[in-house]
């Protein structure tokens, strides 16, 4: 099985970013829901169809230590006037299809929540996440990274919502889905995961006195 399980083929991305305070009007037009300004967040991402299968679908998840992306002046002793660019994997939506001796394709949709604090450089920022095919609870299959530039346009939030595709080869027809695990996370710095393993928070809306 392993000879034909260390390939991953077919990743595709289409990404859109919306800074957020142009949210209102892009939605309209696109005819997605408008999202009132709660301070609870609502996920957003509609599920994708469920198909007919051979077996059930590979789990798609993010990686809680690279769930988040937090720039930070200093780590030990972090302030809200610290904080430079912020992003956190809100959301995922998946499915897959396979039959007989077909390979595994997973499609599924990511919800990003980008933000600018005080500290960040300029009004644009490319982020970078990464998305690993791996045998449940095993080792790494394939890796691939993915850059996600981030246009502000004067505001000090965004959101991002990419799509891939990933084909995952099958040994044989009775090779599940269930056995493969599709994990999503922002790259980052050690610094960065301890960070976000202590449970420590500065969301996208850090810096904003309104």
């Amino acid at each position: 099985m392993r000879r034909v399980l260390t390939a991953l083929a077919a990743f595709s991305i289409a990404a859109t970013v919306m800074p957020h305070a142009a949210d209102a009007q892009q939605r309209q037009q696109s005819g997605a829901k408008k999202d009132d300004a709660a301070p609870q967040r609502q996920f957003r991402l509609q599920p994708l169809a469920r198909r007919a299968n051979s077996g059930p679908c590979p789990y798609v998840k993010v990686l809680y230590d690279a769930a988040r992306y937090v720039e930070l002046n200093d780590y030990q002793r972090p302030t809200v006037n610290g904080v430079g660019y912020t992003g956190e994997i809100e959301g995922v939506s998946s499915d897959c299809e396979y039959r007989e001796n077909d390979p595994i394709r997973v499609d599924f949709n990511l919800l990003f929540s980008l933000g600018k604090g005080p500290s960040a450089q300029g009004d644009g920022k490319t982020y970078r996440y990464w998305v690993a095919v791996t045998e449940r609870n095993s080792a790494i299959l394939e890796k691939e990274y993915f850059d996600l530039p981030v246009n502000f346009g004067g505001s000090d939030r965004a959101t991002a919502e990419p799509s891939h595709t990933i084909v995952i080869p099958r040994a044989e027809a009775t090779t599940s889905g269930g056995n493969f695990e599709i994990l999503i996370g922002f790259e980052v710095s050690p610094e960065q995961a301890e960070f976000n393993r202590s449970g420590s928070r500065f969301r996208p809306t850090a810096g904003q006195t309104n």
